[in-house]
């Protein structure tokens, strides 16, 4: 048990303290001084399909991994095959990426030199994805996470470097070396994120030769047949989590479609106080919830942590909401982004319903049927391409946030639904709705009707947290 709760800190931390370091980039490419609106649109909406390309080049081999790892009498020929699959098909996309980029810049209307960086970064991200997986299996915590932080951290120092030393020196009037210094910082974000990739690539390559090269055909059609659903809701979920992005690209007049993505992605950066909080309840009740699987009180136990997950996400609803105009300050400083603002309550409100769906979904997973997983990922994903479609031209981007909004609760709903029938849990959901609904009221009413009036907000807030108080100790 010691050695479970050491892992799952380190591996938590490997996790959060990315994304809180990622934090730092946030006013940084919204800075007046780095980049314009459009420029960060562009780099927002490339790497929306980045985020896709990640999940399709890695088809769901690092879970078939874990799971045959433990399951297979010959674990190194599981890691061989599963090494041998991704190192082949990341290799020739790299080839067929760079021989078609021409292309792919103009279909999808950005920069060729991006869309070159965009694959490389793709490729070398896809080749340390066994090696990682490798590491957490051998329960070497310690040496994940550190290379994960190592990632974030060389890429945050690079973008600090070419985004603000750089300029700094070429103001004073320094001369840099030849090429150094680049006019369309865009491509300093890319070039970052290229260095810290190949720089992880070249850590792992001593685990290539220790890992071996091996081609078993059964044993990879067993992989791929499992890892297959995996890649469904992986696809699905990449369409709900970034496509909001591509769609406002392609339904906004050309001349203002990069400035319009840039806003709503500064903007919806908001959100990551509910992320984290969701991240880090993830990565606590996920072992919980397995650990309990086989107890008798089990659907009971589950049934009041979503209770308190809901209370919890609630207060954080209402802080964030009330409390905007100060933490605007921490993330996007710049007030060009501002007017983009009024997404952020839907912008929680869709993560706190992802966070819910997470604690609800635990139905399929202690049953292994995760088949369902990806079927509700999938109507998740229908509900983002429609809800966006008709939204967006009616509303504009703030109809994207809304669409998330949607496609999170529906699979929340859904989710919840389905499993009342195939694994009851006696959730109480006159007390879930109504914190939820207070919080929910009580933001809306700040942020749409009282026009964010602080005094009154505090008021709100404290009105939330002392009926909290009183349902929890009652």
């Amino acid at each position: 048990m010691n050695r479970l709760f050491k892992h799952t800190i380190i591996y938590g931390l490997a996790t959060v303290m990315p994304r809180v370091l990622n934090l730092v980039l946030t006013p940084l490419h919204t800075s007046a001084r780095t980049l314009t609106q459009a420029q960060y649109g562009v780099y927002q909406g490339l790497f929306a399909y980045m985020i896709l390309g990640n999940v399709l080049l890695t088809y769901g081999m690092e879970t078939a991994f874990f799971r045959f790892m433990h399951t297979n009498q010959a674990p190194a020929r599981v890691s061989a095959t599963c090494l041998t699959s991704l190192t082949l098909t990341s290799v020739t996309f790299l080839v067929l990426g760079l021989l078609i980029s021409p292309s792919l810049a103009i279909w999808l209307d950005y920069p060729p030199a991006y869309i070159r960086y965009a694959v490389w970064i793709l490729a070398l991200d896809a080749l340390v994805a066994i090696p990682f997986a490798w590491y957490r299996n051998e329960g070497k915590s310690l040496h994940y996470s550190l290379i994960k932080v190592g990632n974030v951290t060389i890429n945050l120092g690079l973008n600090l470097l070419f985004l603000l030393y750089f300029p700094f020196l070429e103001s004073r009037g320094y001369r840099l070396p030849q090429g150094a210094f680049i006019q369309d910082k865009t491509q300093y974000i890319f070039i970052a994120n290229l260095i810290a990739s190949l720089l992880t690539f070249l850590y792992m390559l001593p685990l290539y030769r220790k890992i071996g090269f091996l081609w078993d055909v059964g044993l990879w059609k067993r992989l791929f047949r499992y890892a297959f659903p995996v890649l469904i809701a992986g696809i699905a979920f990449s369409i709900n989590e970034a496509f909001d992005r591509i769609f406002i690209r392609m339904l906004y007049p050309e001349n203002e479609a990069d400035s319009v993505v840039g806003l709503y992605a500064g903007c919806y950066k908001m959100g990551v106080f509910m992320t984290l909080f969701i991240t880090a309840y993830k990565l606590g009740v996920e072992p919980f919830f397995f650990s309990k699987a086989g107890d008798k009180n089990a659907p009971a136990t589950y049934a009041k942590i979503t209770e308190y997950f809901a209370l919890f996400a609630g207060g954080i609803l209402l802080f964030v909401c009330v409390y905007i105009d100060q933490l605007k300050w921490l993330l996007i400083p710049n007030r060009a982004y501002w007017e983009g603002l009024k997404i952020v309550p839907f912008v929680l409100l869709a993560n706190l319903c992802l966070g819910l769906y997470h604690s609800i979904s635990v139905w399929y997973k202690v049953t292994d049927r995760t088949a369902w997983g990806a079927f509700i990922s999938v109507l998740g994903g229908g509900i983002t391409v429609v809800a966006n479609l008709t939204l967006i031209p009616l509303w504009g981007y703030m109809g994207a946030a809304v669409a998330t909004f949607l496609a999170y609760g529906g699979m929340m709903v859904i989710s919840w639904r389905i499993g009342q029938k195939k694994y009851p849990v006696p959730y109480r959901l006159k007390r879930i709705l109504g914190f939820l609904g207070l919080a929910t009221l009580l933001s809306l009413l700040y942020f749409y009707v009282f026009d964010r009036n602080v005094l009154l907000g505090t008021t709100f807030f404290f009105i939330y947290i002392s009926l909290a108080v009183r349902k929890v100790k009652n």
